[in-house]
């Protein structure tokens, strides 16, 4: 089915994985004979499939680049929550933390948020003054990994006896209990102004391919994990350090019930998360790519079988078992295929028993709820199938392409297609993560200024406040790095809106002001240097505002791309736009990013006059009803695309100084941008984009023109647009 080619020089390689796989099966030969038959080709293929996965987003760079990008967002989702008022903690947890996704298995976002008001007891002498204090409860009755949570009172270490909330239900024994199926319901009601809710085990998540967990955690030691503790020691995997650290890691309590049990509506899941991932990212590269290509199979093969019935975690379970019963010299690369070879036989054996037992916690069978006796059957025999034909159906992987890209002999068709692959597509991943984080990072900048805006002087209490506890609230050189970054846009937040200060008060920007701001130029491309020339306009340093919006446009060359934390667009988050932004971009001392330029009503003296109407975009009363809980953050400010707010600031600058020529040019280059479509990716506010343009004709004197582009902005989006309210005034001064 495939040949041969180019890899002369891994003879040595192939040398010593016979070797391995001759000290491994000699080791082996009392207790697995079967295992002692392995193919003589493995070796080769393990070889191409680990260039096929390199080649389809799975290579180290990219793994380490995802885990990174997902623990910077851990912290700088946690800061938020604490500057927001929320005392809680925040993870990443799931195959796009670790890093063991590709672009094909399209893996969705898994996010945990505990609060640290909850105090979980395991023993009354864990009570707490203040706290809601919630006792696990687990008998003879109580499945393994399940335990019930005791309601004890905030005042007095005594157990609650009243109903007083609508999350507790009484036990025929007399107890309070919080329902996890209850608290479940209780986050689907207070969020529910925020689109439509999805459940998936304990998550209740109303973002579209996030699974988002409320839990509360455990930081007692808990004997489930001493018990596997003590049953690891001594062994060459897991580590003794990780061991140490498991020790003390957090466990948490997530709401979901046993599907067997009287009390599934009310039982809670313990879940070593923190440890899990600790398990994870002790992985080397070998065991991190035969764990991708276990998901591959499932989802390409199992899934034929089973449907969904075997989940990612079931994977890792098998990953786990078969790591710490191999001889570590057994994990390298060219020995892939034999350890994927090796993980099904644990498979196949947990099938063969009924049971696959949870790594961890002992007593669980993790087919309960999942994997009925039928299929168990059906999946053992197509697993024997797949040991007997030596892994041949890893040809039919169509994820990523893997199929072909495990033949050589469409290797060069492949590439001839288009297709992103090494290189390239490592580059475009890493450019797609920082892309998304800059996005989320958007978004939690414009949540906490909704949180916290209020008037010119106690907004800017609150953000000498916010920009302190950032940095006083990290623990760690990542969580400080994270504060840093938020600091730096709060502080660039702080010095606009004391320049609207000063302006209003009519006093002028001094040299000290103008200083100050260029500490946070460099937040992106754009955004950052068009409000300062904002800043300077309105302030009459009009020479000064055209030499900061030259400076603009020669860095915001063609491959720059617009990220927005209001809005999405469709196709905006594909490989390919980022592929793209790099071919012919050698440019690589800035980031190619432009947020979105944004005015909070506190910068209004620094905002051109005509965004003053985005601040105040409803007509009725009944618009603002209208917005999402999304729009409800964001409406009340002024947000445009940087591209076409440096053309109109272009046309305003240039037009104060009494440069017609340049001023023409510039309207010339907004309307040329506004009409070529491959810009559409671009523009996430195309209304008030329109807008801008009808206002430039407005000021040309043309006001039909004007009126066309304020209707064609009314067609984008007809309710919260200021388009309204200069359509109005346009029609006033058409009809004299």
């Amino acid at each position: 089915m495939w040949t041969l080619s180019g890899y002369g020089s891994r003879a040595k390689i192939i040398k010593d994985a016979e070797q391995g796989k001759r000290y491994w099966c000699q080791k082996s030969v009392k207790q697995k004979p079967s295992i002692m038959q392995i193919p003589e080709h493995f070796t080769e293929l393990s070889i191409r499939m680990i260039d096929a996965l390199d080649d389809s987003g799975a290579g180290k760079e990219t793994v380490l680049e995802r885990r990174g990008t997902y623990l910077r967002r851990e912290h700088i989702e946690k800061i938020a929550h604490q500057l927001g008022g929320k005392n809680l903690e925040c993870f990443h947890f799931g195959s796009q933390s670790e890093g063991t996704t590709t672009p094909g298995l399209q893996s969705d976002i898994d996010f945990l948020v505990s609060s640290n008001r909850i105090n979980i007891m395991t023993v009354w002498e864990d009570w707490k003054a203040g706290f809601r204090n919630l006792l696990m409860l687990h008998d003879i009755t109580t499945p393994p990994q399940q335990y019930l949570l005791q309601v004890i009172a905030g005042n007095t270490p005594e157990p609650a006896t009243s109903l007083t909330d609508d999350m507790f239900v009484r036990k025929d024994s007399g107890q309070i209990l919080l329902s996890a199926e209850r608290w479940k319901q209780k986050i689907e009601y207070v969020t529910r102004d925020r689109g439509e809710v999805t459940r998936n085990g304990p998550s209740v998540s109303r973002v579209p391919n996030w699974d988002i967990v409320e839990a509360c955690h455990v930081r007692k030691p808990l004997p489930e994990i001493q018990h596997w503790i003590d049953r690891c020691r001594g062994k060459h995997w897991p580590p003794v350090q990780l061991l140490e650290a498991a020790r003390i890691a957090p466990c948490f309590l997530v709401p979901a019930g046993h599907p067997d049990s009287d009390y599934k509506r009310e039982e809670w899941r313990l879940s070593p998360n923190l440890i899990e991932r600790m398990l994870m990212f002790s992985f080397n590269m070998t065991q991190t790519k035969c764990y991708i290509v276990l998901k591959l199979i499932k989802k390409s093969l199992f899934a034929n079988i089973v449907g969904d019935a075997i989940t990612s975690f079931h994977c890792k379970t098998i990953m786990f078992f078969t790591i710490e019963r191999t001889h570590p010299c057994l994990w390298c690369e060219h020995n892939l295929m034999f350890v994927l070879l090796l993980c099904l036989h644990v498979l196949r054996r947990w099938l063969r028993l009924g049971r696959l037992p949870h790594y961890i916690i002992e007593g669980v069978n993790l087919f309960d709820g999942k994997l009925s006796k039928l299929l168990q059957k059906r999946l053992l025999v197509y697993i024997d199938s797949l040991i007997r034909n030596n892994l041949q159906d890893v040809f039919c992987i169509g994820i990523d392409n893997i199929s072909c890209r495990l033949q050589a002999c469409s290797m060069r068709h492949t590439v001839q297609a288009g297709e992103l692959r090494g290189v390239l597509l490592h580059n475009s991943i890493r450019l797609l993560l920082k892309c998304e984080y800059l996005q989320r990072l958007n978004r939690v900048l414009t949540y906490i200024q909704h949180e916290q805006s209020s008037s010119h002087s106690t907004f800017e209490h609150t953000l000498k406040y916010v920009i302190r506890n950032c940095f006083e609230n990290s623990t760690n050189a990542m969580s400080k790095t994270a504060a840093l970054e938020l600091i730096k846009h709060f502080y660039a937040l702080q010095i606009s809106v004391q320049s609207s200060y000063y302006l209003r008060l009519q006093n002028v920007l001094d040299s000290e002001n103008i200083r100050r701001v260029q500490y946070s130029l460099n937040s992106d491309v754009p955004s950052s240097r068009l409000k300062f020339a904002s800043m300077l306009y309105c302030s009459g340093h009009l020479q000064a505002a055209a030499r900061v919006l030259e400076d603009v446009e020669k860095r915001y060359h063609s491959k720059v791309k617009a990220v927005c934390g209001c809005r999405s667009i469709q196709g905006d988050r594909d490989l390919k736009v980022f592929a793209d932004m790099l071919l012919g971009n050698t440019d690589n001392s800035e980031l190619p990013f432009a947020f979105c330029v944004k005015f909070l009503r506190q910068e209004s003296h620094c905002t051109p006059f005509i965004l003053l109407f985005e601040m105040n975009r409803n007509i009725t009363d009944e618009e603002v009803k209208q917005r999402t809980f999304t729009e409800k953050q964001w409406m009340d400010s002024a947000e445009v695309d940087a591209r076409p707010f440096l053309y109109y600031m272009q046309y305003l600058t240039y037009g104060g100084l009494g440069e017609r020529d340049n001023k023409l040019h510039a309207l010339r280059n907004l309307v040329s941008y506004m009409r070529d479509n491959i810009h559409s990716i671009n523009l996430y506010h195309p209304e008030t984009a329109v807008n801008l343009l009808g206002h430039c004709y407005e000021m040309e004197g043309d006001y039909e023109w004007a009126l066309n582009f304020y209707e064609l902005s009314l067609s984008i989006r007809d309710t919260n647009n200021a388009a309204n309210w200069h359509a109005r005034r346009v029609l006033h001064l058409i009809s004299g």
